[in-house]
């Protein structure tokens, strides 16, 4: 019989986000409740920072367990925030605010592009979407102008 193939990563873009740490984090929190297991690639370390901190507040009646990629929990932590460009461990929901496809995407379930408003964003948010459909990727969009 022939191999069984993996099942190619979903990819879900959410563009026009007025505040792409806040939609990360509702994200991160819907994502940990079903699947168990999130992966946050940030752009740079003040990204990860914000992110972290937002974290602690959102949602509001609850706590999100999260640390970094090199913390000592890290493997037994539902959801990593990091801007390291690697990943060990679970790979279901990968949320994404790099502006470059993740080099890991592949390992994942489930990509969460998230893509803001402003010119450059929106651009580098188009050439992931090429990226990904070129490769034979299922994209779906999802538009949050007019949502915060």
């Amino acid at each position: 019989s022939a191999p069984e193939r993996r099942r190619m990563t979903t990819i879900d873009f959410y563009t026009r986000c007025a505040d792409p740490l806040a939609v990360a984090a509702r994200l991160v929190v819907k994502a940990w409740g079903q699947f168990g297991a999130v992966r946050v690639l940030t752009p740079d370390a003040a990204a990860t920072a914000a992110l972290d901190r937002q974290l602690w507040l959102v949602p509001a009646t609850g706590f999100v367990p999260h640390c970094r990629l090199d913390a000592a929990c890290a493997a037994e932590t539902p959801v990593i925030v990091d801007h390291a460009l690697d990943h060990q461990g679970p790979a279901s929901v990968l949320v994404n605010l790099h502006p470059s496809p993740p080099p890991f995407f592949s390992r994942f379930e489930r990509l969460a592009e998230i893509v803001s408003g402003d010119d450059a964003a929106a651009a580098a948010g188009r050439e992931r979407w090429k990226f990904y459909r070129e490769r034979g990727y299922e994209l779906r969009s999802h538009d949050l102008s007019g949502r915060s």
